[in-house]
């Protein structure tokens, strides 16, 4: 049986990948309909990677102490706070009204929106350690503090950091395939 759990998958399995052999994502660039739905969709999704990457980046700086820690505290709040909300309400639009439909479009591959429901709640767990060495982060008392803080901080970020890759690259060579051969959108 295919392993389809978000911490140790290595990729879409092959069973879902039905549509993907259709309309593989070289060529999705050059479908009639790829600017609508599906270019909003990829939009969103790099709009994550690269918060993600303005996020580690700082952390790092913050550590090496090339980041003062006010103006750290700033962006991390800012694109921090930003990054976990945009990724719930976009799950949530996905989880209620975008999977079951794109699932009834294609049975054949219905299990796999149930992978990707699936990976939501394992995200969750990880956006609410996010939030919390976040916090711890941005509370420390002192220099040494907050260091070590957002040390462990950056640990959990490149574990949350690598996790979102994995779904969001399987979401889009699930979803994107279903969206533009059935015009959804």
């Amino acid at each position: 049986m295919t392993d389809t759990t978000l911490a140790t998958r290595r990729g879409l399995p092959a069973e879902y990948q039905l549509i993907l052999a259709e309309l593989p994502r070289k060529g999705w660039p050059d479908h009639r309909d790829f600017n609508g739905l599906a270019a909003f969709w990829l939009d969103r999704h790099l709009a994550f990677r690269h918060t993600l990457q303005r996020l580690r980046a700082d952390t790092e700086a913050r550590i090496d102490r090339k980041l003062a820690p006010d103006a750290f505290a700033g962006r991390l709040v800012r694109q921090g706070s930003g990054l976990l909300s945009d990724l719930i309400g976009h799950h949530q639009i996905e989880d209620d009204a975008y999977f079951p439909k794109l699932a009834r479009l294609e049975p054949r591959i219905a299990r796999g929106f149930e992978m990707l429901d699936a990976d939501h709640h394992a995200l969750h767990d990880l956006i609410d350690r996010f939030a919390k060495g976040a916090n711890a982060a941005l509370q420390a008392k002192d220099e040494a503090a907050g260091r070590e803080k957002t040390a462990r901080f950056l640990t959990d970020l490149k574990d949350f950091d690598r996790l979102l890759a994995r779904h969001l690259d399987d979401e889009e060579d699930l979803v994107l395939p279903v969206v533009l051969k059935h015009r959804v959108g």
